[in-house]
């Protein structure tokens, strides 16, 4: 218990300290922003900051950072310090970032803003790779639910029922403006969300079996399955630390501010909320199921939502249960149609193509619903659903080296400009090493996975210093 509650203060004291840094050396001010110099009442409209906050929480942590937390609790407590560091210097830094450069140039796409900082080729590449990575995301999102409302509901209503229904509210929800559905009923869920971790810690706090069961840093904990942690655990323990998920949603929020200094709650502070909430439930599912391997053959059986709702049902009653069943189905929707909103208006980047005009939006949202509905039947996405793990924490790599040219062009001195290169550096050696040694990647043992991936780590922290104390662009 004493591991869980210094990682709950050194989380709140990220946000109450490091955000101010990060705040200051950004240079937030009182310059108007997007929503205020052309609002279109589509995708540019003001919002109040306690919605948008709720909103981007939701946006960007759905069920990541509770299914991810419960995998990475596999590998002990020592997800805390990921969880905690990730959150902080890495996750925080890079939500941040990808929010206020999104308002900083009119509130463009991900994509664009990384094209900007890293050339025309890396432009090209992100589009491709964003509208790719938003469109599986959505579909997969949409599949999940649909099979449980199938579970739960009569026969006649089977998984393709459920399905095209989750279809439609996507379609409405990509096209409608943002603050029709999104804004009214976001941050409903986002305080479900909260209400559901904050329930968690309670009843742990409380409860004296899972106070004892609690695990500590100091105790010796192995993975069940024998998975190495570099760079496993990273990996799997995406929302919650450090996504590059969050970046594609953050320009939604971002076309919705009013002024820039509410960035830093908005963006650096939901990115905390989402890693206070892994943290409880790392802790909840090591103190529930008492021991690691025992946990483990629980998502192995039941699958994390399976583990989610045992959890919630048997720790906070009838009340947890409704929550659990309610996160589990409402959570993925919710991010799987702000995924397929954030295609839409990166490929209207892309193209320049005018999003107030109802006919020009409607070019864009049938064909891509119509594309994630004919996925949907396409077949089994468990294989390609793994190769996002890695491409999610590639692209955080990307931005993050993005966000560090950016304040290099800008004029900041070099210790500022490695607020986001060393976070940016962590990453391409995770993202390195899990690509040479993950079963779906090219699977080459931890001897040679580890040092490749330290290598191009150093390649690319080296091309950047090196362009840095020259005094040229990056």
């Amino acid at each position: 218990m004493v591991s869980f509650l210094v990682s709950l203060a050194v989380l709140l004291g990220g946000f109450f300290f490091y955000s101010r840094i990060i705040e200051k050396v950004f240079g937030a001010d009182d310059r108007k922003t997007p929503a205020v110099l052309h609002p279109d009442g589509v995708d540019f409209v003001e919002m109040p900051a306690w919605r948008l906050f709720l909103v981007q929480l939701l946006n960007i942590a759905g069920l990541g950072p509770i299914f991810g937390a419960l995998a990475g609790v596999c590998w002990g407590p020592k997800v805390y310090l990921w969880i905690v560091l990730g959150t902080i210097f890495a996750g925080a830094v890079h939500d941040y970032l990808s929010g206020m450069l999104s308002s900083r140039n009119d509130g463009a796409s991900i994509s664009e803003v990384v094209g900007k900082y890293l050339g025309t080729g890396m432009l090209q590449i992100m589009r491709v790779f964003s509208v790719v990575l938003l469109v599986l995301v959505g579909v997969n999102f949409a599949k999940a639910p649909a099979g449980l409302l199938a579970k739960i509901t009569p026969d006649a209503f089977g998984p393709g029922f459920w399905l095209a229904v989750i279809i439609a509210y996507y379609f409405i929800a990509t096209f409608l403006p943002v603050d029709k559905i999104i804004g009214k009923l976001y941050p409903l869920f986002g305080a479900c969300l909260i209400i559901m971790a904050a329930g968690l810690m309670f009843v742990m706090f409380t409860n004296g079996d899972y106070r004892a069961a609690m695990p500590e840093l100091w105790g010796c904990y192995e993975h069940p399955g024998g998975l190495p942690m570099w760079s496993m655990m990273f990996v799997s323990v995406a929302c919650g630390a450090i996504s590059g998920f969050h970046a594609t949603q953050s320009p939604i929020i971002a076309r919705c501010i009013s002024n820039e200094k509410q960035g830093r709650t908005i963006f650096y502070g939901a990115m905390v909320a989402e890693g206070i909430i892994a943290l409880i439930w790392a802790a909840a599912g090591a103190s529930f199921y008492k021991e690691l391997p025992v946990l483990a053959g629980a998502l192995k059986a039941g699958g994390p939502g399976g583990v989610v709702y045992e959890i919630c049902s048997k720790m906070m009653g009838s009340f947890g249960g409704v929550l659990a069943m309610l996160g589990v189905i409402a959570c993925p929707i919710t991010s799987g149609d702000t995924a397929f909103r954030s295609a839409r208006l990166t490929i209207a980047d892309w193209f320049k193509i005018n999003q107030a005009d109802l006919m020009k939006r409607l070019y864009l949202s049938v064909p891509l619903l119509a594309i994630g509905a004919a996925l949907c039947h396409w077949g089994d996405f468990n294989m390609l659903w793994r190769y996002f793990s890695w491409s999610n924490q590639t692209l955080a790599m990307m931005v993050l080296w993005a966000g560090a040219v950016y304040l290099h062009r800008e004029g900041f001195p070099p210790t500022a400009c490695f607020m986001a290169a060393i976070p940016a550096t962590f990453m391409s050696a995770v993202s390195a090493t899990y690509f040479f040694q993950a079963p779906e990647c090219l699977h080459m043992s931890t001897s040679v996975a580890y040092p490749a991936g330290l290598v191009i780590a150093a390649l690319f922290l080296g091309i950047f210093a090196g362009r840095e104390l020259n005094g040229k662009k990056a």
